[in-house]
């Protein structure tokens, strides 16, 4: 029908939308930045011989995160006051104090236009496109970082390194001696990464992804791994079902890196409903929400990658917990996993009555 839109098209409208936008912000910034970097050399001609060199340096860290020129600026200005105070107090130096000034606030202007502006949400259905994404060209990915294999790239492997850091730490709680013959939701599950060494430790598990690719890789994964091994009580059952659509109660229920794609005002209902099916605890783990952290993602979607088709949601952990405490459920044991390109917040939570 004529002027009817499709959600493809929807979908395609929006993410132009948000390309443009994104456009716009890498334009300002660059532009805020530029600005500074001429009111720095212009400053650099009224200061002393001591002071030249400032605005050159930077550090490594940040030559690792890809914000070398940035946080070049940003150490001239912080570093100049050190060399203000060997120099004489005549007119030119502090014209040339009054331009470094300048110049360190038009840098934070920058920084935090990049903080404090949001990606349009469009018109974009969150599920739906990560369900497409991980049945297609997510899956060929992520399989490829969930697996043992070297054809990865080094963000890839570190990606890897770090959600690896991750589950280790929940295997760590969840021991045989705590977790056998007990029943376990592992929501999200991806390629089995958690569900099947929980199975090996006598767990019966019930496992879940919105992608289908992933659960019969996941399950061919369990079938090759787990069978005819000593203290497996069955397999893994996996099936393709989003969050929403989970049903059942069950001693622990695990969510593992999976609220990064639910936007913040859809986090309290999931945390919620992953709350009410679980009877011992509930692990969960998710994306945090520090100024450091919104800065590179900020930084990341001026450069999007052709791989880059889902948005990436921060939540902040007060936040989180305050939803867990209005499910009847409080925050015992905590985690933090962060590597060059991974970051994940990791609760091991459990009903108040049984706490107390």
């Amino acid at each position: 029908m004529a002027g009817a839109w499709t959600s493809s098209s929807l979908r395609q409208r929006a993410l132009v939308a948000a390309r443009a936008s994104r456009g716009l912000r890498c334009l300002q910034v660059v532009t805020l930045s530029s600005i500074g970097l001429c009111w720095l050399s212009l400053g650099r001609t009224f200061l002393a011989p001591g002071a030249q060199g400032l605005s050159t340096r930077s550090s490594g860290p940040f030559e690792a995160q890809g914000l070398a020129a940035p946080a070049g600026i940003l150490a001239a200005a912080l570093s100049a006051p050190a060399a203000w105070a060997d120099e004489p107090n005549d007119a030119d130096d502090f014209r040339g104090y009054g331009l470094y000034i300048s110049a360190f606030l038009v840098v934070i202007g920058a920084v935090l236009s990049v903080l404090t502006t949001d990606t349009p949400s469009g018109s974009v259905d969150d599920k739906k496109v990560v369900e497409e994404y991980f049945n297609g060209e997510g899956f060929s990915r992520w399989q490829k970082i969930y697996g043992e294999t070297e054809d990865v790239n080094p963000v890839q492997k570190d990606i890897r390194v770090g959600h690896a850091e991750t589950v280790d730490k929940i295997l760590n709680w969840l021991d045989s001696a705590s977790i056998d013959g007990k029943t376990v939701c592992d929501a999200g599950c991806g390629t089995g990464n958690l569900s099947i060494p929980l199975a090996s430790r006598g767990a019966l598990v019930t496992a879940s992804d919105i992608s289908k690719a992933m659960v019969t890789e996941a399950a061919s994964r369990a079938e090759s791994k787990l069978k005819g091994l000593p203290g497996v009580r069955e397999l893994p059952s996996f099936e393709a079902r989003d969050l929403e659509s989970i049903e059942g109660d069950f001693n622990t229920v695990c969510c593992v890196d999976v609220l990064i794609h639910y936007p913040p005002e859809k986090m309290e209902a999931m945390v919620g409903s992953l709350a009410g099916r679980a009877k011992e605890r509930l692990i969960l783990s998710f994306a945090p929400k520090t100024w450091y952290y919104v800065l590179l993602k900020r930084i990341g979607e001026l450069f999007p990658g052709k791989s880059k088709t889902t948005r990436a949601y921060l939540h902040e952990e007060e936040a989180v917990e305050a939803a867990l405490k209005r499910a009847g459920f409080q925050v015992f044991r905590r985690e933090l996993t962060a590597t060059n390109f991974y970051f994940s917040r990791l609760f091991e939570a459990k009903p108040i009555a049984q706490k107390a």
